[in-house]
């Protein structure tokens, strides 16, 4: 009876750090959400206050009895936003389409392909992501600007059609795929590109799918390369055109109309990223997993 009694208050006490120990858990889970969300909620927040009620405010308040959709009326009359969501999509949908094309190409070479100085030229490709950004953004501008296409759909989407990294996370996941498959598909005749096709493709879904996210995003929050590109407004994404809105649309002192224009941009992201996040992890731990 006695160990019986010691086990069991060996398993109230274990049961008690656990509840303890996860109270914890979610309390510091909680405060870092608190953290993380609350410049949503305040951008939000402030979209929806008048401009009069703003600048009225001498300490902010974190809440509005008088909400307002003006500044969303006004973020698609009095600026552009329109044309530059339909650039932004142009962009997005032809620069994230032609990538995987490239990457997946180019993956599969790597990953199935025999030729001479395979692991050669793939080290190099890996020694690419060692080079600063600001390196090759200054060699893309003056290649395209001696190509004359500053200003151009072509000009903003041409740097951005391939990805090291996305390679090498295909690659990997391709290398998944056992070499038996492709063996037997050789054995029946079937060509590399159907054998891509149908068989490494589907396997590969959610990578993919990982990867088309990843840049869609990418090249929606793009800003650096846009705004050295172009200068002429109808060529203005959405990231380099809320620059635009600021110094000569709204204005600098108008705020919530500011806020307004940042949730109708960030919406896109954020709804695409809540459908989706479960694709996401998926594909990147299988990307990062071999065996």
């Amino acid at each position: 009876m006695g160990n019986a009694i010691d086990y069991t208050k060996i398993e109230k006490h274990a049961k008690i750090r656990k509840k303890i120990s996860n109270t914890i858990t979610y309390i510091l889970l909680a405060m870092w959400a608190i953290i993380v969300l609350f410049p949503f909620y305040w951008m939000i927040l402030t979209s929806f206050k008048s401009y009069g009620e703003y600048n009225s405010e001498y300490i902010p308040k974190f809440f509005t009895l008088t909400p307002t959709m003006q500044n969303y009326v006004d973020a698609f009359t009095q600026v552009p936003l329109g044309r530059y969501f339909l650039n932004t999509m142009i962009f997005t949908i032809v620069t994230t389409a032609i990538m995987l094309v490239v990457i997946t190409l180019a993956a599969f070479a790597f990953a199935r392909l025999e030729f001479k100085g395979k692991n050669m030229v793939f080290v190099l490709f890996l020694s690419l992501m060692m080079i600063p950004n600001e390196l090759v953004i200054i060699t893309n501008f003056v290649t395209i600007t001696n190509m004359d296409m500053r200003n151009t759909f072509a000009g903003l989407i041409l740097p951005s059609v391939t990805s090291v990294f996305y390679i090498y996370l295909l690659k990997e996941n391709f290398e998944q795929i056992p070499d038996t498959l492709y063996y037997a598909a050789k054995v029946d005749g079937t060509s590399d590109l159907k054998y891509l096709w149908k068989v490494m493709i589907p396997i590969s879904k959610p990578t993919l799918i990982t990867v088309t996210i990843l840049k869609v995003i990418e090249c929606w929050n793009s800003y650096v390369w846009p705004r050295l590109i172009t200068d002429d407004e109808n060529y203005f994404l959405v990231s380099n055109g809320i620059q635009e809105i600021r110094e000569n649309g709204f204005g600098r002192e108008n705020i919530p109309a500011m806020m307004a224009a940042v949730v109708v941009i960030s919406l896109p992201l954020i709804v695409l990223f809540l459908i989706f996040r479960d694709k996401v992890m998926d594909g990147v731990s299988r990307g990062g997993t071999k065996g």
